[in-house]
């Protein structure tokens, strides 16, 4: 679309070439006076263009009259580029306001920092919980101002999937929850986040600490117990009605000290947040070692267990942790199966790493209780899983055993078509067989 000024212009233009032509016939130099009006022209030009640039220089905004001519339609294009601008600058610093509010307002600590891990910013909080106080600390490596080894090496490693928790450099009595996020492509930053987790974290430990306790103080008088109804088997003879009841509550008594020892496991588990288990760890062998196990189970029930396994696919991690992982799959799909049903368990390489699957052909799972199956004492059949003489701890010790290792446990189930248990490993996790020292055998 023409601007309305367009046809005037070229009008102005056309008159002044007319002109410059009639001068050149009535004295017959056509071509010097077209050099005169065209170096006049230029010449305006140019004095438009100089105080367009002056103008721009300044920052200040065009006036609304200036400029004649085309000219006069490039000063509206930009003024209405300028005001466009005024208008977005004027909602991004509203909104850079809010931000710095909100951020500022926050209980957490935020700090963002720059390529080298030196400070840009950071909110009030950092002065309370990480000891920061703003502006001193601008421009300054966060690696510099911190003592604590464990933090330092944090921020260095580059692997940040995880938080770091530890004492406040600001306040010993305080626990904070470390993250450290990644953003920005071009301009690579960081943000760093710490929350004060003081009170969950003694919360936790207090239930931890009251789990170990209340299940070791519990083992002795279990074992007490478990030891007077054995001797009361000598007694069955002179009554029959007490066979029923000691097996009654021998059974009960099993049950409880099974449920103590998986407390015990659990506890240990989740006070042990090691992540640098590295051991080479023969999987098809100890798979192997779990099936022999589990004869017991299936001599009775029937069940068929097929093993797939890669014998050159070995993993990093702690043998004991894995062997009561997989066992616990194995094991849980025995029982939750009907009598000469199928089990396939399989251990292969994937694209991204290693997977270990347990299937089965049991009854399957409705997709409401999935989510819930790795709590504690969570239940499908509570009537069933009882009977079957099952914890409830199995599966919960199962993903802290996975996330020892850097794993992900997925559970695919389906009513009436059976479960798949399956654990995915890194391929960081993951080894070819190698050599494994064996220990000296002492000579008498």
């Amino acid at each position: 679309m023409n601007h309305p000024g367009t046809g005037s212009n070229w009008l102005q233009v056309s008159g002044l070439v007319l002109a410059a032509l009639a001068a050149g016939v009535f004295t017959g130099q056509y071509f010097l006076f077209l050099f005169l009006l065209a170096a006049a022209m230029l010449g305006w030009h140019l004095r438009q263009l100089k105080r367009l640039k002056d103008h721009l220089r300044s920052g200040k905004p065009l006036p609304n009259r200036n400029g004649s001519g085309p000219w006069q339609e490039v000063y509206g294009q930009i003024r209405n580029l300028q005001t466009g601008n005024r208008k977005r600058k004027r909602r991004l610093s509203r909104f850079v306001k809010r931000f710095r509010e909100a951020v500022t307002a926050l209980p957490d600590a935020v700090v963002i920092l720059g390529r080298e891990k030196d400070i840009e910013w950071c909110n009030p909080a950092t002065s309370s919980l990480l000891a920061l106080h703003w502006p001193e600390c601008a421009d300054k490596r966060i690696t510099t101002l911190f003592k604590d080894p464990v933090l330092i090496e944090y921020l260095q490693t580059g692997q940040y999937s995880k938080p770091l928790r530890l004492i406040s450099p600001a306040e010993k009595s305080r626990v904070l929850s470390i993250r450290l996020t990644p953003f920005g492509k071009k301009k690579r930053q960081y943000l760093l986040m710490a929350r004060d987790i003081t009170r969950i974290y003694h919360l936790d430990q207090a239930r931890r600490d009251f789990v170990a306790n209340v299940s070791h103080e519990l083992r002795t008088p279990l074992t007490v117990i478990s030891g007077f109804l054995e001797t009361l088997s000598d007694a069955e003879e002179d009554c029959p009605d007490l066979a029923l009841s000691r097996g009654l509550m021998q059974q009960q008594a099993q049950r409880m000290t099974d449920i103590i020892s998986d407390l015990l496991v659990l506890s240990r588990l989740e006070m042990d947040e090691r992540t640098d288990m590295k051991d080479p760890v023969p999987v098809p062998g100890l798979l192997v070692t779990i099936i022999k196990e589990a004869d017991a189970l299936t001599r009775s029930s029937g069940h068929v267990i097929e093993l797939d396994a890669d014998e050159k696919l070995w993993l990093l991690g702690n043998s004991h942790e894995l062997h009561s992982a997989f066992s616990n799959l194995i094991f849980n799909a025995i029982q939750h199966t009907p009598n000469r049903s199928e089990v396939r368990i399989s251990w292969k390489a994937d694209g991204s790493g290693a997977r270990f699957c347990v299937s089965d052909t049991g009854e399957g799972i409705a997709a409401r209780h999935i989510p819930r199956l790795t709590e504690r004492f969570y239940r499908v059949d509570k009537g069933r899983s009882r009977s079957s003489g099952g914890t409830g701890l199995g599966l919960a010790i199962v993903k802290h055993i996975i996330n020892h290792h850097d794993a992900e446990l997925k559970i695919e189930s389906e009513p009436g078509r059976g479960s798949t248990f399956c654990c995915h490993f890194p391929a960081a996790r993951t080894s070819p067989p190698v050599a494994i020292p064996q220990e000296p055998v002492a000579r008498e």
